[in-house]
């Protein structure tokens, strides 16, 4: 579920991935750069809250 918000709202997959503050400064990142490149620095953002939910995963699996 978390890779589907990754996909619509990369800051939000992150605050949901246990990094709120880095999400918090994703987010005043991603909204100018959506506005000013009319979108193509999306998948950027997108490649940045997989691989932060992806290591998320691993440091919960590795606790386990």
């Amino acid at each position: 579920m978390n890779y589907i918000f990754a996909i619509l709202l990369p800051p939000l997959s992150i605050v949901f991935a246990g990094r709120p503050f880095l999400g918090v400064l994703v987010f005043f990142f991603w909204v100018p750069a959506l506005i000013f490149s009319g979108g193509l620095t999306h998948p950027m953002f997108i490649l940045l809250a997989w691989f932060i939910i992806f290591q998320a995963a691993n440091a919960r699996a590795a606790r386990d």
